[in-house]
């Protein structure tokens, strides 16, 4: 009867050490593949900052070509520089993914205020076809357009990523321990409001030199 007992005992743990076995199993390999998914948002962030830095990179060869269009608006000229220089104050880790919303929010504004600018230059740019028979100016007014298709792109896809992400960290298992090892909701880019919108360019054909 004892030895009974024993073997049945026995039997649960082994029962019991199987179920432990395979919740070990699935922590593990739910654990890693948080780790891959955040390491997928970042490095989808760090190529969010690599457009928005190339767009930023264009515009001191922009406003020194723009600059020389005789009586071209200075003031179109100071905004654009103040926007940079406001978009290089704000300090992000460009290989982590932020996980505070009112950081991403800031850097958000700050884009925005510079892309507004940007638009508005290649508005005012109309007034003048010399400037935009240039071929410099031609050519850097095509590099920001492609600046501003990748950073739309680039935007979508950091979404999706960090969307992949936040949903895995409320899945079981995950969910029970996923805050514990510091993995925290990443916010997303919001819908980009007129001011982030892609500069508009029209041509005005009727101009005249």
């Amino acid at each position: 009867m004892l030895m009974k007992k024993t073997f049945i005992i026995l039997g649960i743990l082994g029962v019991l050490g199987v179920f432990a076995l395979i919740a070990v199993v699935a922590a593990v390999s739910s654990y890693n593949g948080l780790v891959n998914l955040q390491q997928g948002v970042d490095a989808q962030w760090a190529q969010v900052q690599n457009v928005f830095q190339r767009r930023a990179d264009l515009i001191p060869n922009l406003v020194n070509t723009v600059a020389g269009a005789a009586n071209f608006e200075k003031s179109t000229l100071t905004a654009i520089t103040e926007a940079r220089a406001s978009v290089g104050k704000i300090t992000l880790d460009p290989t982590k993914a932020p996980t505070d919303a009112a950081q991403l929010a800031e850097f958000e504004r700050a884009q925005g205020s510079l892309g507004s600018a940007l638009s508005r230059l290649l508005v005012v740019s109309e007034r003048y076809p010399d400037l935009k028979a240039t071929g410099n100016f031609a050519t850097l007014q095509a590099q920001l357009e492609g600046s501003e298709n990748r950073i739309a792109v680039e935007r979508g896809r950091f979404n999706d990523t960090a969307l992949a992400y936040n949903a895995a960290i409320k899945r079981v298992p995950a969910v029970f321990y996923a805050a514990m090892f510091g993995f925290k909701e990443k916010p997303y880019f919001a819908a980009a409001p007129a001011a982030q919108n892609a500069p508009e360019v029209k041509f005005d054909f009727s101009a005249k030199p």
